[in-house]
Protein backbone atom coordinates (compact mmCIF):
# COMPACT_ATOMS: atom_id res chain seq x y z
CA UNK A 1 0.00 0.00 0.00
CA UNK A 2 1.46 3.41 -0.87
CA UNK A 3 1.70 6.54 1.94
CA UNK A 4 -0.99 8.80 1.40
CA UNK A 5 -1.44 11.75 3.14
CA UNK A 6 -5.26 10.83 4.46
CA UNK A 7 -6.22 7.23 4.59
CA UNK A 8 -9.22 5.75 5.10
CA UNK A 9 -9.36 4.80 9.43
CA UNK A 10 -11.27 1.33 8.41
CA UNK A 11 -8.58 0.63 6.23
CA UNK A 12 -5.66 1.60 8.94
CA UNK A 13 -7.86 -0.82 11.01
CA UNK A 14 -7.80 -3.80 9.26
CA UNK A 15 -3.97 -3.58 9.29
CA UNK A 16 -4.22 -3.14 12.99
CA UNK A 17 -6.49 -6.18 13.25
CA UNK A 18 -3.61 -8.23 11.07
CA UNK A 19 -1.11 -7.76 13.23
CA UNK A 20 -2.63 -7.85 16.37
CA UNK A 21 -4.11 -11.20 15.84
CA UNK A 22 -1.13 -12.61 13.86
CA UNK A 23 1.33 -11.51 16.64
CA UNK A 24 -1.21 -12.31 19.44
CA UNK A 25 -1.89 -15.68 18.42
CA UNK A 26 1.83 -16.57 18.31
CA UNK A 27 2.70 -15.88 21.25
CA UNK A 28 -0.61 -18.08 22.44
CA UNK A 29 1.35 -20.97 20.54
CA UNK A 30 3.83 -20.27 21.86
CA UNK A 31 2.99 -19.97 25.65
CA UNK A 32 5.34 -23.07 26.46
CA UNK A 33 8.37 -20.76 26.08
CA UNK A 34 7.21 -18.52 28.79
CA UNK A 35 10.26 -18.77 30.53
CA UNK A 36 12.29 -17.68 28.04
CA UNK A 37 13.29 -14.09 29.40
CA UNK A 38 15.45 -11.62 27.99
CA UNK A 39 15.66 -9.56 30.95
CA UNK A 40 13.84 -10.19 34.67
CA UNK A 41 13.43 -7.09 37.41
CA UNK A 42 11.69 -6.66 40.81
CA UNK A 43 8.12 -6.36 39.10
CA UNK A 44 8.30 -7.17 35.39
CA UNK A 45 9.68 -9.48 32.87
CA UNK A 46 10.69 -8.71 29.63
CA UNK A 47 10.56 -12.34 27.18
CA UNK A 48 12.47 -13.51 23.93
CA UNK A 49 8.41 -13.63 22.79
CA UNK A 50 7.93 -10.20 23.57
CA UNK A 51 10.47 -9.30 21.15
CA UNK A 52 9.05 -12.23 18.36
CA UNK A 53 5.53 -10.34 18.83
CA UNK A 54 6.52 -6.94 18.32
CA UNK A 55 8.51 -8.07 15.34
CA UNK A 56 6.15 -9.83 13.53
CA UNK A 57 3.56 -6.89 13.75
CA UNK A 58 6.37 -4.44 12.66
CA UNK A 59 6.56 -6.69 9.95
CA UNK A 60 3.07 -6.15 9.19
CA UNK A 61 2.82 -2.94 9.61
CA UNK A 62 5.59 -1.72 7.72
CA UNK A 63 4.33 -4.77 4.75
CA UNK A 64 1.42 -2.20 4.36
CA UNK A 65 2.35 0.94 5.31
CA UNK A 66 6.36 1.12 4.51
CA UNK A 67 6.77 5.31 4.70
CA UNK A 68 4.60 5.49 8.28
CA UNK A 69 6.45 6.20 11.49
CA UNK A 70 6.15 2.90 14.14
CA UNK A 71 6.57 3.30 18.24
CA UNK A 72 6.71 -0.59 19.59
CA UNK A 73 7.40 -0.74 23.37
CA UNK A 74 10.76 -3.01 23.27
CA UNK A 75 12.25 -0.37 21.18
CA UNK A 76 10.54 3.42 23.36
CA UNK A 77 11.40 1.54 26.63
CA UNK A 78 15.14 1.69 25.71
CA UNK A 79 14.34 5.35 25.04
CA UNK A 80 14.06 5.52 21.62
CA UNK A 81 11.95 7.71 19.56
CA UNK A 82 9.45 6.51 16.80
CA UNK A 83 11.23 4.90 13.75
CA UNK A 84 10.19 7.74 11.70
CA UNK A 85 12.80 8.74 8.52
CA UNK A 86 9.62 9.55 6.17
CA UNK A 87 8.61 12.30 8.51
CA UNK A 88 5.20 10.80 8.19
CA UNK A 89 1.73 12.22 9.88
CA UNK A 90 1.14 8.47 10.60
CA UNK A 91 2.39 6.41 13.67
CA UNK A 92 1.86 3.02 14.71
CA UNK A 93 2.04 2.65 18.41
CA UNK A 94 2.98 -1.65 19.53
CA UNK A 95 2.64 -3.77 22.62
CA UNK A 96 3.50 -6.99 21.60
CA UNK A 97 2.34 -8.58 25.06
CA UNK A 98 0.80 -6.61 26.97
CA UNK A 99 0.28 -7.69 30.63
CA UNK A 100 3.42 -10.34 30.49
CA UNK A 101 3.77 -11.20 34.08
CA UNK A 102 0.34 -12.61 34.08
CA UNK A 103 1.55 -14.43 30.74
CA UNK A 104 4.26 -16.23 32.49
CA UNK A 105 2.24 -17.08 35.37
CA UNK A 106 -0.12 -19.01 32.68
CA UNK A 107 -3.15 -16.46 33.21
CA UNK A 108 -5.63 -15.44 30.41
CA UNK A 109 -5.19 -11.86 31.36
CA UNK A 110 -2.92 -10.50 28.83
CA UNK A 111 -3.23 -8.83 25.02
CA UNK A 112 -1.47 -7.41 22.30
CA UNK A 113 -2.29 -3.76 21.28
CA UNK A 114 -2.16 -2.35 18.06
CA UNK A 115 -2.78 1.67 17.38
CA UNK A 116 -2.37 4.22 14.61
CA UNK A 117 -2.62 8.06 15.48
CA UNK A 118 -2.61 10.61 12.69
CA UNK A 119 -1.03 13.92 13.87
CA UNK A 120 -0.30 12.33 17.34
CA UNK A 121 -4.72 11.36 17.37
CA UNK A 122 -5.52 7.91 17.64
CA UNK A 123 -7.64 7.15 14.70
CA UNK A 124 -7.83 3.54 14.82
CA UNK A 125 -7.04 0.52 17.54
CA UNK A 126 -7.30 -3.11 18.07
CA UNK A 127 -7.17 -5.05 21.26
CA UNK A 128 -6.68 -9.11 20.50
CA UNK A 129 -6.85 -11.12 24.01
CA UNK A 130 -5.87 -14.74 22.53
CA UNK A 131 -6.73 -17.06 25.49
CA UNK A 132 -10.28 -15.81 25.15
CA UNK A 133 -9.90 -15.05 21.15
CA UNK A 134 -11.46 -11.90 21.94
CA UNK A 135 -11.05 -8.98 19.80
CA UNK A 136 -11.63 -5.35 20.59
CA UNK A 137 -11.53 -2.57 17.53
CA UNK A 138 -12.44 0.98 16.59
CA UNK A 139 -12.00 3.63 14.25
CA UNK A 140 -12.59 7.02 15.13
CA UNK A 141 -16.09 8.48 14.09
CA UNK A 142 -17.10 3.99 14.05
CA UNK A 143 -18.68 1.99 16.97
CA UNK A 144 -16.47 -0.28 19.37
CA UNK A 145 -16.82 -3.68 18.98
CA UNK A 146 -15.79 -7.01 20.35
CA UNK A 147 -15.86 -9.81 18.07
CA UNK A 148 -17.73 -7.65 15.29
CA UNK A 149 -20.75 -6.81 18.07
CA UNK A 150 -20.77 -3.60 18.88
CA UNK A 151 -19.95 -2.91 22.57
CA UNK A 152 -20.95 0.00 24.50
CA UNK A 153 -20.11 1.59 28.06
CA UNK A 154 -22.26 0.94 31.18
CA UNK A 155 -25.03 3.28 32.94
CA UNK A 156 -23.61 3.39 36.45
CA UNK A 157 -23.71 6.94 37.90
CA UNK A 158 -21.64 7.48 40.89
CA UNK A 159 -18.15 6.36 42.23
CA UNK A 160 -20.32 4.26 45.05
CA UNK A 161 -22.08 2.25 42.22
CA UNK A 162 -18.99 1.81 40.41
CA UNK A 163 -16.32 -1.51 39.98
CA UNK A 164 -13.37 0.74 39.10
CA UNK A 165 -9.74 -1.56 37.50
CA UNK A 166 -6.52 0.06 38.38
CA UNK A 167 -3.16 -0.58 39.07
CA UNK A 168 -0.28 -0.39 41.34
CA UNK A 169 2.12 1.22 40.35
CA UNK A 170 6.07 0.09 41.22
CA UNK A 171 7.94 3.33 40.18
CA UNK A 172 5.94 6.07 42.59
CA UNK A 173 4.75 8.41 40.17
CA UNK A 174 2.92 10.16 42.94
CA UNK A 175 4.00 11.09 46.65
CA UNK A 176 1.03 9.43 47.75
CA UNK A 177 1.81 5.49 48.56
CA UNK A 178 0.76 3.12 45.84
CA UNK A 179 -1.39 0.73 48.80
CA UNK A 180 -2.77 4.22 50.29
CA UNK A 181 -4.51 4.92 47.08
CA UNK A 182 -5.86 2.11 46.34
CA UNK A 183 -7.33 1.08 49.47
CA UNK A 184 -8.67 5.41 49.11
CA UNK A 185 -10.30 4.23 45.85
CA UNK A 186 -11.53 0.97 47.15
CA UNK A 187 -13.24 2.86 50.31
CA UNK A 188 -15.10 5.05 47.82
CA UNK A 189 -16.26 2.92 45.20
CA UNK A 190 -17.99 -0.70 45.11
CA UNK A 191 -15.17 -2.74 43.99
CA UNK A 192 -11.17 -2.11 42.50
CA UNK A 193 -10.04 -4.68 41.04
CA UNK A 194 -6.08 -5.13 39.90
CA UNK A 195 -6.17 -7.07 36.91
CA UNK A 196 -2.27 -6.55 35.61
CA UNK A 197 -3.15 -5.32 31.99
CA UNK A 198 -4.29 -2.30 31.52
CA UNK A 199 -4.80 -2.23 27.72
CA UNK A 200 -8.41 -4.94 28.76
CA UNK A 201 -8.68 -3.02 31.73
CA UNK A 202 -9.68 -0.24 29.49
CA UNK A 203 -11.45 -2.43 26.67
CA UNK A 204 -13.62 -3.88 29.74
CA UNK A 205 -14.63 -0.31 30.40
CA UNK A 206 -15.69 0.02 26.63
CA UNK A 207 -17.54 -2.82 27.17
CA UNK A 208 -19.60 -2.37 30.22
CA UNK A 209 -18.05 -4.93 32.32
CA UNK A 210 -16.73 -2.11 34.90
CA UNK A 211 -17.39 1.32 35.01
CA UNK A 212 -13.93 3.10 35.52
CA UNK A 213 -9.98 2.49 34.91
CA UNK A 214 -7.01 4.55 36.86
CA UNK A 215 -3.75 4.05 36.91
CA UNK A 216 -1.05 6.37 37.74
CA UNK A 217 2.05 4.93 35.76
CA UNK A 218 0.99 3.14 32.61
CA UNK A 219 2.53 3.97 28.41
CA UNK A 220 1.74 5.35 25.75
CA UNK A 221 1.03 1.52 24.25
CA UNK A 222 -0.92 0.47 26.85
CA UNK A 223 -3.53 2.93 25.94
CA UNK A 224 -3.51 4.34 22.77
CA UNK A 225 -5.81 1.58 21.13
CA UNK A 226 -7.56 1.12 24.26
CA UNK A 227 -8.61 4.60 25.26
CA UNK A 228 -9.83 4.89 21.47
CA UNK A 229 -12.09 1.68 22.07
CA UNK A 230 -13.39 3.14 25.45
CA UNK A 231 -14.65 6.77 23.45
CA UNK A 232 -15.90 5.23 20.87
CA UNK A 233 -18.09 3.22 23.35
CA UNK A 234 -19.16 6.31 24.56
CA UNK A 235 -16.72 6.90 27.68
CA UNK A 236 -14.25 9.14 28.46
CA UNK A 237 -10.38 8.41 28.55
CA UNK A 238 -8.49 11.04 30.15
CA UNK A 239 -4.28 11.89 30.63
CA UNK A 240 -4.21 13.58 34.04
CA UNK A 241 -0.48 14.00 33.72
CA UNK A 242 2.42 12.39 31.69
CA UNK A 243 5.79 12.17 34.38
CA UNK A 244 8.25 11.05 31.41
CA UNK A 245 8.07 10.57 27.64
CA UNK A 246 5.48 7.93 26.72
CA UNK A 247 4.66 7.78 30.94
CA UNK A 248 1.66 8.54 31.39
CA UNK A 249 -1.40 9.00 34.60
CA UNK A 250 -4.37 8.22 33.14
CA UNK A 251 -7.93 7.27 34.02
CA UNK A 252 -11.18 6.27 32.05
CA UNK A 253 -14.71 6.15 33.35
CA UNK A 254 -18.30 5.15 31.02
CA UNK A 255 -18.60 8.79 31.44
CA UNK A 256 -21.46 9.27 33.99
CA UNK A 257 -19.27 9.92 36.79
CA UNK A 258 -16.41 11.32 35.16
CA UNK A 259 -16.04 14.95 36.75
CA UNK A 260 -16.37 13.23 40.14
CA UNK A 261 -14.08 10.09 39.85
CA UNK A 262 -11.57 12.96 38.31
CA UNK A 263 -11.83 15.39 41.41
CA UNK A 264 -11.17 12.57 43.96
CA UNK A 265 -8.24 11.62 42.24
CA UNK A 266 -7.15 15.23 41.21
CA UNK A 267 -7.28 16.47 44.99
CA UNK A 268 -5.74 13.08 46.67
CA UNK A 269 -2.58 13.26 43.99
CA UNK A 270 -2.42 17.40 44.68
CA UNK A 271 -2.76 17.20 40.26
Amino acid sequence: MNHSPELSPALLLETAIKAATTAGNHALANRHRKSETVLVSAHDVKLKLDLECQEIAWDIVRSDFPLHAILAEESADKGQPADNPHNSPYTWIIDPIDGTVNFTHGMPWWCCSIAVTQAEKTVAGAVFAPSTQELFTAFRGGPARCNGVPISVSGVKTMKEAMVLTGLDQKHTTQMPRLALFRDIADHVQKARVMGAAALDLCRVAAGECDGYFEAGIYTWDVAAAGLIVEMAGGITETLAEPAPHRLMVMATNGQFHSEFKTFLTTRLQL
